[in-house]
């Protein structure tokens, strides 16, 4: 185990370069000049070069893209070219709202599509698998946004029961696991959970399908196991690729939440995105989609070793 766990740690530090040249790359790429979310169109040039010679905007590209590493791993990632606040203190207030989202909505995905993808597979074939399957299809398939407005419609706007936008007391960054913060939290969780829901469901479904035709399964019922130890044995065959597959999904979660967030006004790392693409405010995009990247790989980190912890074999392989 140490010398597995040292080999995937060692494999992280390529993947973060490769990452913070793609991020650095993909925002100075884009077109347009970085220039005009800073100062205006019509502002003296000593002005420019001034603020110019602030970002690093005046120096070579490859200059630039070490000078931003280094401060990078420093923990600075410069400041908001439109609101000169620091970038690493925008990014992570943002992120740790995103993380209840997608905590929240991953511990409703997780829960019930293992739930619903044992009964279908258990019950392969029948009525109640067809209908789990199609539930699955169907959260797979459902827009995010379509069904966040959805639900904004019925529950905000016609039954009146929770709020439709904003993390209300949350929004300052403390967090209180009452009923005033909660409330906030619900629809756009549910909204983000339908997709993983779907996820999960077909492939534990999938799995524990194929186990229960494998000969061990048999061989357990003839030694006259009670059907709960049998079930046990399942649920451990299936847990390591139900593991695998919800950590990907959380990773997805923190950086595909970006329509919910801004159907939901919700203060995570999505609508940050959001903003910092319409006011071109480079400094942001680079730093919060480094920091997501990072963290994307970082949980498939804790994966892998969650798993390798659960199946030995892992570690063989």
């Amino acid at each position: 185990m140490p010398i597995y766990f040292i080999k995937r740690v060692l494999y992280i530090i390529p993947i973060a370069l490769a990452v913070s040249f793609f991020c650095f790359s993909l925002v100075h790429l884009s077109p347009g000049d970085p220039m005009d979310a800073v100062v205006s169109a019509d502002a003296p040039r000593e002005v420019v070069a001034m603020v110019q010679r602030a970002y690093g905007f005046d120096r070579p590209l490859p200059e630039q893209y070490g000078r931003w590493v280094l401060r990078a791993v420093q923990g600075d990632l410069g400041l908001s070219a439109a609101n000169g606040r620091a970038v690493t203190a925008e990014v992570f207030g943002a992120l740790r709202n995103t993380l209840r989202l997608a905590i929240a909505a991953s511990l409703i995905g997780f829960t019930l599509g293992c739930a619903f993808g044992t009964l279908a597979g258990y019950w392969q074939g029948s009525p109640l698998d067809r209908l789990v399957t199609g539930f699955a299809v169907g959260g797979v398939s459902v827009p995010h946004y379509w069904l966040g407005m959805l639900l904004v419609i019925v529950f905000s706007v016609e039954l009146n029961w929770l709020p439709s936008s904003g993390a209300g007391p949350g929004s300052s960054g403390d967090w209180n696991y009452e009923w005033a913060y909660l409330r906030h939290l619900i629809l756009p969780a549910v909204t983000l959970s339908v997709i993983p829901m779907g996820v999960v469901t077909r492939t534990v479904r999938a799995m524990v399908a194929e186990i229960l035709n494998h000969d061990f399964v048999e061989a357990l019922r003839a030694k006259g196991l009670a059907e709960t130890r049998v079930f046990l044995h399942v649920v451990k065959n299936v847990a390591p690729t139900a593991m695998a597959v919800m950590g990907l999904q959380l990773g997805y979660l923190l950086g595909g939440s970006i329509l919910v967030e801004t159907v939901f006004s919700w203060p995570g790392t999505g609508l940050l995105l959001n903003n910092a693409i319409f006011q071109r405010d480079l400094p942001i995009l680079q730093g919060t989609i480094l920091v997501l990247a990072i963290f994307f790989v970082l949980l498939n980190l804790i994966v892998d070793l969650a798993q390798a912890r659960l199946d030995p074999r892992i570690q063989r392989n």
